[in-house]
């Protein structure tokens, strides 16, 4: 029994840290209404930003991922304002060209990392990486545990944002109309490059986290790409609540694999999840929610 409690813990510790790299997919899909398959890319580069504070400048983690978020959050502006905004504005032939230049923009940003830290696996080690608090017999990770509550935090402070603040209201209006919105006088192009950049700075925040915890390579961000789509499907599409727990449902997934199963099964757990709710469960957690209330 406490196997098994520890195990669901983790995976909502986990679970957490994943919900806020997939809040930033679902907020630039419910605004801009195209799949970001160059997320996963952003979380990367956001890593490899949090992990030369640390190791060039001696910057903690938890300090880095500020500098990650504020070069992720311009990086996004630009890619959005100069390449996607592009395709936006262009009535195209092939309505998918815009997922087509996210595929580009993860391959460039992908290699381009490789180009200059090569494919070499890269770790960051503080001084408390291997604590752990014990609890009611079970061992719980430190780095996990905190990560888990500034994921939380962050989710905190977004739904403020989104719904306390002028600009926050702007980008769920266009979310919910943008006709409507630009009617109302919104610049929705100013809010989708701000959306986007918001999106990048919440991958790079949840990457940061997660670098104590994870290896970092080049390609790690095909992993990250991957989670989030499945967190968003699951939560439903467009929806920041819908992504904790689509986050939450795919943490503990992975956690219990992991132990009952293998932990090389670790992300073929999440993937069989995707593929169940995709043919019984099409709308997410959202839509079964809506049918209850009905």
């Amino acid at each position: 029994m406490e196997l098994l409690s520890q195990t669901i813990i983790c995976g909502i510790l986990l679970g957490g840290m994943y919900a806020l790299i997939a809040i930033g997919m679902t907020l630039i899909m419910g605004v801009m209404n195209i799949v970001n398959l160059a997320h996963g890319a952003l979380v990367m580069v956001g890593m490899y930003v949090t992990y030369v504070c640390a190791q060039e400048f001696g910057v903690d983690p938890y300090l880095g991922m500020f500098v990650a978020m504020l070069v992720l959050f311009f990086l996004g502006c630009l890619i959005q304002k100069f390449m996607i905004n592009r395709l936006v504005e262009v009535e195209s032939i092939l309505p998918e060209n815009q997922v087509l230049l996210t595929v580009g923009i993860m391959l460039v940003l992908t290699e381009g990392i490789r180009l200059i830290f090569k494919s070499d696996y890269r770790s960051v080690v503080t001084s408390y990486s291997s604590d752990t608090l014990y609890f009611s017999g079970m061992a719980i990770s430190v780095p996990m545990l905190t990560g888990f509550f500034i994921a939380m935090l962050f989710t905190f402070l977004l739904h403020l944002f989104l719904t306390r603040t002028d600009l926050g209201k702007s980008i769920r209006a266009t979310a919910q109309d943008r006709d409507a919105a630009v009617y109302m006088g919104i610049n929705a192009s100013k809010i989708t490059m701000i959306t986007f950049g918001l999106g990048a700075a919440l991958a790079a925040a949840g990457g940061s986290l997660l670098l104590p915890l994870f290896y970092l390579w080049p390609d790690i961000g095909h992993l990250f790409t991957a989670k989030s789509f499945i967190i968003t499907i699951l939560g439903g599409l467009g929806s920041t609540g819908g992504a904790i727990v689509g986050g939450l449902i795919l943490g503990i997934a992975e956690s219990l694999g992991a132990t009952y199963i293998s932990m090389g099964y670790k992300d073929v757990v999440g993937l069989v999840i995707f593929l169940l709710v995709l043919l019984f469960l099409p709308g997410g957690v959202r839509s079964l929610v809506k049918r209850w209330q009905a």
